[in-house]
């Protein structure tokens, strides 16, 4: 029996274990829809290609071991879609978007939507290409995939012309190749282990980053053991948030800047040296920095590295700990790690009036605290990060008690993954309730996918900071520039929660502070996708800098 393109490139996702594909309908990718439903494939359509990219991305971070899958269709969809592949590139997802486009009997004739595709996404993708004849369809997606999971991870796009989707192949001639979604584990030299623990032998202050890689590295067992054989202060950032439950005694939140004045050296656990820590200008000139990475590449970035151990986190802790097993090391910072709790419960003490404020509109602070403990009171819940200044203010209020319990865009800052990464958390994660927190400007980007969480019965609630500005952006204008000089950078205090019920949703507007725990009670009661839109003091107060 003849099988069209479609059908073999669903055969090939469901030998990759895919579950679901996120799009949004376009001629030159129906082929696939056919051929999802035969594989028993979800189809999960969306109102912005760039959403459907996202969601991919989150499905990506809530099945470890797995890839995300989005199909956008040619031109407009697939540039729609570049800004979701970029931020899975910084992120370091592992994606395969496919990507439609005209025949290719009509390459360079100026068929509808016809354009160069891979020339605009290679500089974000690990892999990039197209083919040309329908048998080999099965061949090209397991080369994507096996790219997008080797190493460092990342998105890969593959580009199936309309024709060789629709063209139509013999069984007998059917061939569909083993996909893995779970490269091969590498470890570090022996002797970098040994280094490492001779640095770690000298300190006395050493303090620990973990980051991105540990994630994707499937380490966080094994890195706690390490955590807690040698009681060394560790911090979390990227997706690193969560690798380190915060019941450790060893976590620490808000004394990290205390910290990097006075440590002799650090271990940076797949935690890179971009903005976040400054391009590693925050370390002391002289301390030492042991640097754990999946990919050379990525080792001594702005900052050399006094002993690399490249390859698979989880690998490069055990034989860290096998080491010292054999040599009888016993390493033991808790005495440091103590005095860094003591600054951690001053730093707490300072944010008490805030958290506790009944000021109308609603501080900040206090709104992220009623979100923390409502939360409380739910089972295992994820929480998304879709904005900037309320994004900021909830991560140090808001724990996150299990690896994947957070996820945020990553180093691309890119605002309007809230819903996009929710729908896809929400499908992976039926049982468990799923929470945006939102800064206005963010919601206005793709808040539209609450239509989606409709269709799709997804009982996501948001979480609206309204300050009517984009916070981060009007104080330093207002400080540098001058307050009677804003431009671009205020915004309506508008009802979203309205946008939400026209959309089939609930809505819930909250003025006061006591107001928000019942309104969020309702929402998660209503049984509907929900939006709680709190307003939110406009701070003008600027200490400086910008965030980049």
């Amino acid at each position: 029996m003849p099988l069209h393109g479609g059908k073999l490139a669903a055969k090939a996702l469901k030998e990759a274990g895919v579950e679901v594909v996120f799009t949004l309908s376009g001629g030159h990718i129906m082929p696939l829809y056919d051929g999802c439903i035969d594989e028993g494939i979800r189809i999960v359509d969306v109102r912005h290609e760039q959403a459907a990219v996202h969601a991919a991305d989150a499905w990506a971070r809530c099945r470890p071991g797995s890839i995300g899958v989005a199909a956008i269709t040619a031109g407009p969809g697939v540039t729609d879609g570049v800004t979701g592949i970029a931020n899975a590139w910084r992120a370091n997802s592992p994606i395969l978007v496919i990507g439609g486009q005209g025949p290719f009997e009509n390459l360079r004739r100026g068929s509808l939507q016809e354009m160069d595709h891979i020339g605009v996404v290679r500089p974000i993708t690990k892999y990039a290409d197209a083919v040309y004849q329908t048998h080999r369809i099965p061949e090209y997606i397991e080369l994507a995939i096996r790219h997008a999971v080797s190493g460092i991870p990342g998105p890969a796009y593959l580009e199936i012309p309309m024709d060789i989707f629709m063209s139509q192949v013999g069984e007998e001639t059917l061939r569909i190749p083993r996909i893995r979604t779970a490269p091969p584990r590498l470890s570090p030299d022996r002797a970098e282990i040994r280094a490492a623990l001779e640095v770690l032998k000298t300190a006395e202050r050493p303090m620990l980053m973990a980051g991105t890689s540990v994630k994707w590295s499937h380490a966080s067992a094994e890195l706690n053991r390490f955590v807690q054989e040698t009681h060394i202060p560790a911090y979390t950032n990227g997706m690193g948030r969560g690798t380190i439950p915060p019941t450790s005694p060893e976590f620490l939140n808000r004394s990290r800047r205390h910290a990097l004045k006075s440590i002799d050296a650090i271990i940076l656990a797949g935690t890179l040296l971009d903005f976040r820590m400054r391009f590693g200008q925050t370390i002391p000139a002289d301390a030492k920095i042991v640097q754990l990475d999946m990919d050379a590449t990525l080792i001594g970035q702005n900052r050399s590295s006094d002993v690399a151990l490249v390859g698979n986190l989880a690998n490069s802790f055990e034989l860290l700990l096998e080491e010292m097993k054999n040599q009888g090391l016993r390493l033991n910072f808790s005495s440091w790690r103590d005095e860094l709790r003591r600054v951690e419960i001053e730093a707490e003490k300072k944010v008490e009036a805030s958290l506790n404020s009944d000021e109308v509109p609603v501080d900040p602070q206090r709104m992220c605290r009623e979100v923390r403990d409502w939360l409380e009171t739910l089972d295992d819940p994820i929480v998304i990060g879709d904005g900037g200044d309320i994004v900021a203010t909830a991560a140090k209020i808001i724990p996150v008690k299990r690896e994947g319990a957070w996820m945020d865009p990553g180093p691309l800052g890119t605002l309007g993954v809230g819903m996009p990464f929710a729908l896809a958390a929400q499908l992976a994660n039926p049982d468990k309730r799923v929470v945006i927190v939102y800064g206005d400007g963010s919601f206005g980007l793709n808040g539209f996918e609450y239509d989606t969480a409709v269709r799709f019965g997804l009982p996501i609630i948001g979480v609206v900071g309204n300050d009517g500005a984009w916070g981060q952006m009007m104080r330093p204008q207002g400080t540098v520039y001058g307050w009677d000089r804003l431009q671009a950078t205020l915004l309506n205090y508008t009802r979203y929660d309205k946008v939400v019920e026209a959309l089939g949703g609930h809505g819930e507007h909250v003025e006061r502070p006591e107001e928000l725990r019942p309104a969020l009670e309702r929402a998660a009661a209503s049984g509907k996708p929900a939006l709680v839109n709190v307003v939110i003091r406009q701070d003008r107060e600027y200490k400086g800098g910008i965030y980049v």
